[in-house]
């Protein structure tokens, strides 16, 4: 099942997310439906609270052959800082540069609910720390600088009024 992205301006894309307390064959749905919202988005992750779902879940596919299903992450991030363009499926045709650590390490369970560890950097780096801000209720319109976000303050304004209240 695909579902519907909020978009900036959705209370739930604010909020923290709340822990996974057991992998069962609805979280297991779950995980499949937004790797497939994912895809047809052309999105590089999805996060649940970005499909109204507050849990501490999200997926990604950096093209690099690897689907991840994250449940419940845990980052530790480098002192090392670099700044890359960013957009998001939630905030639909802004761009920005936004500065972020340049590896992590990332803890968290898969589907089988293994725990996996893995020391990411590059645009996987990026995306952990892009998917784990919004379970953390932070956008990435949050992190661009003042001058930025004055130069995109109005398209944020326009989406958030899109937003049925």
């Amino acid at each position: 099942m695909k579902y519907d992205i909020k978009i900036y301006g959705e209370e739930i894309l604010r909020k923290k997310a709340l822990k996974i307390e057991k992998i069962d064959e609805e979280i297991l749905k779950l995980l499949d439906d937004m790797v497939e919202t994912m895809e047809e988005a052309k999105g590089v992750g999805l996060a649940a609270p970005q499909i109204g779902v507050d849990k501490r879940i999200f997926v990604m596919d950096i093209g690099d052959g690897i689907i991840r299903k994250v449940i419940n992450p845990e980052l530790e991030y480098s002192e090392e800082i670099e700044e890359n363009e960013e957009g998001c499926l939630s905030v639909p045709g802004i761009y920005r540069g936004v500065k972020r650590s340049k590896t992590v390490k990332a803890i968290y369970m898969n589907e089988k609910g293994e725990t996996v560890t893995e020391v990411a950097e590059g645009l996987l780096s990026r995306a952990f720390q892009h998917e784990y801000d919004h379970l953390e209720g932070i956008l990435f319109t949050d992190k661009v600088s003042p001058v930025s976000k004055r130069l995109i303050s109005k398209k944020l304004q326009t989406l958030a009024k899109m937003v049925k209240k």
